[in-house]
């Protein structure tokens, strides 16, 4: 599945390159235009494949005890960075790529600073985990933690960017980039949704029983946490 899904993109990818030469002689927008949707379906596809912080993210979601809403929210935040930043080290690069890129497509010193920040969302969890108290999940913590793990940049997007900035349209690539965050946040806004959902049917599980349902929530919240700080620690001692 993944195999088709990376053979997939690679078509498009190759389609997109074709229509940004094209563009970069006729300055079409019409032609260009209909060719655009198709990034949604790139960006879907592209979020499917390892990466794009999903496993982070529905951790976080599970062991917050987040609203459908909040966890759209999260969603939206991560993909929105994630894709803007690709995005503006392309634009910026020449005094950015030296500094936050160590090869094609990756960003090191971007990657370990979003693991780092989010190590300490991991103890702010456990923390309030153990203090045995109730707690209060508010919309800045979800669009927050959408940010920090969004701090990766796209190496797809940065593709994107950089090829139709060699061929002096800049333009053509922020909007397909802009089609393709649609795309990834579609996918990972169902992550998010699915997160949530079946953090909220384990609860209902309990229901009957309070206590029982306040250490569950607690315990999920801890273990999500840990998961958290272990995944930052592993991500910034192997660089």
């Amino acid at each position: 599945m993944i195999q088709w899904v990376i053979d997939f993109q690679r078509e498009i990818y190759l389609a997109f390159a074709e229509h940004i030469n094209a563009f970069a002689g006729d300055r079409s927008w019409a032609a260009y235009g209909a060719f655009l949707p198709m990034g949604i379906l790139f960006g879907a596809l592209h979020a499917m494949t390892p990466g794009h912080s999903k496993t982070i993210l529905a951790t976080y979601l599970a062991g917050s005890s987040a609203s459908m809403a909040r966890a759209l929210l999260t969603s939206l935040a991560l993909s929105f960075t994630h894709v803007t930043l690709a995005v503006l080290i392309a634009v910026l690069s020449l005094p950015l790529v030296s500094v936050a890129l160590g090869s094609v497509g990756r960003a090191p010193l971007l990657e370990g600073i979003s693991r780092g920040l989010l190590g300490l969302i991991g103890l702010w969890m456990l923390w309030r985990a153990l203090r045995r108290t109730g707690h209060h999940h508010d919309t800045g913590e979800g669009a927050a933690f959408g940010f920090m793990a969004g701090l990766i940049p796209c190496p797809l997007t940065l593709f994107v960017m950089t090829f139709a900035m060699t061929r002096g349209v800049p333009q053509v690539g922020v909007a397909f980039a802009a089609m393709m965050m649609m795309g990834v946040t579609l996918t990972l806004s169902t992550v998010a949704l699915m997160s949530v959902f079946f953090s909220r049917q384990l609860i209902r599980l309990f229901k009957t029983r309070p206590r029982l349902i306040a250490n569950t929530s607690r315990s999920i919240e801890a273990i999500a946490g840990l998961i958290l700080v272990l995944v930052a620690v592993r991500e910034v001692l192997v660089r």
